[in-house]
């Protein structure tokens, strides 16, 4: 079996030494189930100082949120095969390479779902990876799926060929997470992406893989807080009371205006600026109570508001207001500048007011 690893270069000068790679395996994972092989490497891979730079700002640069994890198991952490292995190679990082062939070998084990695609799979070992301003070591497990055409075009004398080849490019790997050697006992700190959208091929390396359950810090309790909000005001509220698509609009903005405003969340703060009235209160607390039920978590009553969170988040808040097929009105502050009423001939009106056009 021929195997090839091709990259689409990028020129030195677009990558930083903010990030080295210590030590690097590559192997290739298969389908199980459609009979795809596994390739593992006899050895570690030897890369230059060029290579590093590119390989390091590839692997590193989609992780952009504070969106944190840890490894999970029913029972205890520890029994995690991915946090065993990881733990292995933090203990003895020259034992790396032999890890990486426990963690290919792994990966193909669970790819059992004729809808996961093969990949080539690596292991990589940072070190003095910044986090919290203090240096730690990471471990980086890295999957690339999918291939892009290149062309390759050679020239001899006064004659050009032109041909295509298949590679990898360096814009980012379809799979990637991170681990930091910190909060061992909880589980290890883990970041985490996957490119490949929603099905079993995504839900395949976080949750079947990997293991994972998300961290329960600032960027949880923000993230879930204003779930819990969007979905108080646009499922729960319309049941309890008398309220329009207008009034609704006011809660989600106001909800977001109180995240971007304050560093701090607290509950009570929170719902005397939003809900104010005591009878909607009353009953966000109770849809509260049912939010942790359903999902299986508990917010705090005061935390650190993550901006990062709420900056993902205020995406899913669209105060918007569909009149049938004919207009969409985008409300994004000050309830008193929209009108609803019902003129003589019994159609239903909004009423809109403005100080400027732009």
């Amino acid at each position: 079996m021929v195997w090839v690893f091709q990259v689409n270069l990028k020129s030195q000068k677009d990558y930083n030494m903010e990030y080295r790679i210590h030590s690097i395996s590559l192997h290739y994972a298969g389908n199980k189930a459609l009979g795809e092989k596994l390739a593992l490497s006899s050895e570690p891979l030897v890369i230059n100082e060029e290579m590093n730079m590119m390989l390091a700002e590839f692997f590193m640069n989609p992780f952009k949120v504070d969106e944190f994890f840890y490894f999970h198991h029913d029972e205890e952490s520890h029994k995690n095969q991915v946090y065993e292995m990881v733990n292995e190679i933090f203990s003895g990082p020259e034992c790396m390479h032999d890890q990486s062939l426990n963690l290919a070998k792994y990966l193909y084990e669970k790819s059992i779902n004729p809808d996961i695609n093969g990949g080539e799979f690596y292991t990589v070992y940072f070190k003095d990876i910044e986090m919290n301003g203090e240096p730690t070591d990471a471990v980086g497990l890295f999957k690339t799926e999918n291939k892009e055409n290149f062309l390759k075009i050679s020239h001899k004398e006064n004659h050009f060929n032109i041909d295509t080849e298949q590679g990898i490019s360096l814009r980012k790997p379809d799979k990637g997470c991170l681990i930091f050697n910190i909060e061992k006992e909880e589980g290890y700190i883990v970041s985490v992406y996957d490119f490949t959208g929603k099905g079993a091929n995504s839900l395949h390396w976080i949750d079947e893989f990997l293991q994972l359950r998300q961290r329960q810090d600032e960027f949880f309790n923000t993230q879930n807080v204003l779930t819990m909000c969007k979905n108080f005001v646009t499922q729960e509220l319309p049941q309890h009371f008398e309220v329009n698509r207008a009034d609704q609009a006011d809660l989600l903005n106001k909800s977001v205006k109180f995240f971007k405003e304050n560093e701090q969340f607290s509950l009570d703060e929170f719902t005397g600026a939003v809900m104010k009235q005591e009878e909607i209160i009353d009953t966000f607390s109770q849809y509260r109570d049912t939010f942790q039920k359903e999902n299986d978590i508990e917010i705090a009553n005061n935390f650190n508001i993550s901006q990062s969170a709420v900056k993902r988040q205020a995406k899913i808040f669209k105060s918007v207001i569909k009149l049938d097929k004919n207009f969409h009105i985008y409300i994004h502050g000050n309830r008193e500048m929209v009108e609803q009423g019902l003129d003589e001939r019994g159609r239903k009106y909004y009423k809109l007011y403005y100080e400027n056009e732009n």
